[in-house]
C-alpha cells in the first residue's frame, strides 16, 4: 500500500521537506495557500534583505547563482533562487498551488487508545499506526473544499504569519478612538510595494516595535517623507544590531559558531566534564559578549539615541533577538527622519498616542504594529482535535514542545518543521528534513514517549538559562552545532565534519558541511 505523505506550506521548509522526502521515493503532496511559493518571503517590505551572508543561508547542494554579487541579497533574489532550486530538483509538479488547509484531524485511534502507548504512534515508526490524517483543503479561488487523506502529515506553516501578536488595550485606550489608521505589520508587508509606498506617502507613521521588522519599516517611512514627516519609533526593550557579521575585522561565526564556541556555553545533556569546563571558561564567554559590546557602542552612537541594551549580546544573539540595521539607520535618526522613544506602555487617544510620562500625544496619521506573532496559536489552530490542540504549549511563548524540534511525543504520523530558531533557518531546517527523511525510511528508532518528553524538558530549560530575562523562544543558536550532532548520530552519520582537528575546532559549521546525509 502507498504510503501517503502530505505537506502543507510551500515556502523554505515545505520545499525542504518535498525534496528529502522525494529523494527518498515517497511521492508527497504540497498544499500552498498562496499561488506560488516562497512562504514568509512573499510578503515582506520592499527593502528588506536577508539577515545572515549568503553563504550561511543557502541549501546544502545548491548554492547561489554567481550574478548574485550582495553579501545579504534582497527578498526578490531570495525568491529567485527559491524557484530556481524547485525546478532544479522538480518539487513543483507536487505543490497544489491556491490550496488552504482549513484544519487536520486524525482518525482511526481513540484518545484513550493513544493515551496508553508507551511508544510514539504505539510502536516508535512512522507508520506503526491504523490512524489516518484527514486533511480539509479549501481552494481559495472558487472557496471550494475536499478532504484528502494522508498517513503522514509534515506542517511547514511558518510562525511569523496568520496570527498577529496585537497589544490589548483597556476600554477607551485602545485604537477603537484613534482617528487614524491601525494595522499590523504582517497585512502592511503584504501590500504590493506600489500600495505600501502611497499608504505611508506623506503620512505620520508610528511604529510599534523594537525588533528587525519595526527598524525596517520606520526606514522605508523615512526614505519616502524624510523629516517632514519623521516616523516615530516606540520600544520597550532595546536589541543589540549588526551593521554586518565583521565584528572589528574577527566574523561574528569565530566568536560564537564553531565547537570551541559552544564549549564555553552549557548544553542540554552535556557530560560532567562538559559543564565543568563551560563553568570554567565563564569569564572567556564573558569576555567576547563584552568586546562585541564595546565594539558596538563605539560603532555606533547607541548612548545618544537611548539604544543601549540593558542585557548582554549574548543573550540576544543565544534567544535570536540581534538583526541586521536597515542602511543608513543611524543617518536617518541624526537628520530626524526616524525619532526613537522608549516607553513601557503606551495609549491611544483620538490626535494618536500618549506614552508614559509625555502630557503631549504623538500626533500621527498611522500606527503599525510590529509586535510578531502568536506563532502557538497559528500552530494549535490547524488541529480539529482539541485533544491536539491542548498538546501545543498555551503559556504564550513561543517555544512548541518538539523531540529534535521535528516530532511531538504525543501526535502520531505528524512533524512540525520550523518551529524552532537559528541563525540560518534555511540550514536547520535543511538538517530536520534529512533527519525526517531518515526517519520516514525507517533508519532511526525513537526513544519512548516519556525519554522524548524527558529530553524536550533538558531542552527548554537550556533556552531558559541562556536567554535569562527574554522571552523564551525556541532558538538554539548557542547549541546549534551540538543540536547537529543529535541528528547526526541519530542519522548514523558522522558528527565530524571538518578535514582537521583546527578546522573542526575553530571554523564555523555551514550548510556545505552536511551535504549528502540522505542516500539518492
Amino acid at each position: 500500500m502507498e504510503r501517503r505523505v502530505a505537506i502543507v506550506g510551500a515556502g523554505i521548509s515545505g520545499l525542504l521537506a518535498c525534496k528529502y522526502v522525494l529523494q527518498i521515493g515517497f511521492r508527497p503532496v504540497v498544499f500552498e495557500a498562496d499561488d506560488d511559493m516562497g512562504g514568509l518571503w512573499r510578503h515582506t517590505t520592499e527593502t528588506t534583505k536577508l539577515q545572515n551572508p549568503k553563504e550561511t543561508f543557502q541549501f546544502s547542494d545548491f548554492p547561489w547563482d554567481s550574478s548574485v554579487k550582495e553579501d545579504c541579497p534582497s527578498s526578490q533574489q531570495l525568491l529567485d533562487y527559491l524557484n530556481s532550486y524547485a525546478q532544479h530538483f522538480s518539487i513543483v509538479p507536487y505543490i497544489r498551488f491556491n490550496s488552504k488547509v482549513i484544519d487536520i484531524d486524525y482518525a482511526g485511534e481513540s484518545d484513550e487508545e493513544m493515551n496508553s502507548w508507551e511508544l510514539w504512534n504505539s510502536d516508535g515508526t512512522p507508520f506503526g499506526s491504523k490512524g489516518r490524517w484527514h486533511i480539509t483543503v479549501e481552494d481559495t479561488k472558487n472557496f471550494s473544499t475536499k478532504v484528502h487523506k494522508a498517513e503522514f502529515v509534515i506542517l511547514c506553516i511558518g510562525k511569523y504569519s496568520g496570527f498577529p501578536n496585537i497589544p490589548e488595550f483597556p476600554i477607551g485606550k485602545g485604537p477603537e478612538i484613534f482617528e487614524g489608521k491601525v494595522m499590523h505589520s504582517m497585512d502592511y508587508s503584504s501590500l504590493d510595494n506600489k500600495t505600501a509606498a502611497e499608504l505611508i506617502k506623506n503620512k505620520r507613521v508610528t511604529v510599534i516595535g523594537s525588533e528587525k521588522s519595526a527598524l525596517d519599516i520606520a526606514s522605508e517611512c523615512a526614505n519616502a517623507n524624510g523629516v517632514t514627516y519623521p516616523c516615530t519609533i516606540i520600544q520597550r526593550t532595546s536589541h543589540w544590531f549588526l551593521q554586518d557579521f565583521n565584528i572589528g575585522g574577527i566574523n561574528l561565526g569565530f566568536l560564537y559558531f564553531n565547537r570551541f564556541a559552544e564549549l564555553l556555553v552549557h548544553k542540554p545533556g552535556e557530560s560532567f566534564i562538559l559543564s565543568l569546563l563551560a563553568t570554567l571558561l565563564s569569564p572567556l564567554r564573558w569576555g567576547i559578549s563584552k568586546f562585541v559590546e564595546t565594539y558596538l557602542r563605539w560603532k555606533f552612537p547607541l548612548e545618544k539615541y537611548g539604544l543601549v541594551p540593558n542585557h548582554s549580546f549574548l543573550q540576544d544573539i543565544s534567544s535570536c533577538q540581534t538583526g541586521i540595521l536597515p542602511e543608513f539607520f543611524f543617518d536617518k535618526l541624526k537628520e530626524g527622519s526616524i525619532v526613537i522613544k522608549k516607553s513601557q506602555s503606551f495609549s491611544f487617544c483620538k490626535e494618536g498616542l500618549i506614552i508614559d510620562g509625555d502630557a503631549k500625544p504623538i500626533e500621527t496619521d498611522l500606527v503599525i504594529f510590529a509586535t510578531g506573532y502568536k506563532g502557538e496559536q497559528k500552530l494549535r489552530s490547524i488541529f480539529k482535535s482539541p485533544t491536539f490542540q491542548s498538546y501545543i504549549n498555551g503559556s504564550g511563548n513561543s517555544t512548541v514542545s518538539l523531540y529534535r524540534q521535528i516530532i511531538h511525543p504525543r501526535i502520531p504520523e505528524l512533524a512540525i518543521i520550523g518551529y524552532a530558531e537559528s541563525l540560518s533557518n534555511i540550514f536547520s531546517n535543511e538538517m530536520r528534513c534529512q533527519w525526517l527523511a531518515h526517519f520516514l525510511d525507517g533508519n532511526i528508532e525513537l526513544p519512548s514517549i516519556r525519554e522524548m518528553e524527558k529530553d524536550v524538558k533538558i531542552w527548554k530549560d537550556n533556552m531558559k538559562q541562556h536567554t535569562k530575562s527574554l522571552n523564551l523562544r525556541s532558538c538554539i543558536v548557542a547549541c546549534g552545532i551540538w543540536y547537529n550532532d543529535q541528528l547526526c548520530r541519530d542519522m548514523k552519520c558522522n558528527p565530524r565534519r571538518k578535514n582537521n582537528i583546527f578546522a573542526e575546532l575553530f571554523e564555523p559549521y555551514g550548510p556545505s558541511d552536511y551535504n549528502g546525509l540522505v542516500r539518492k
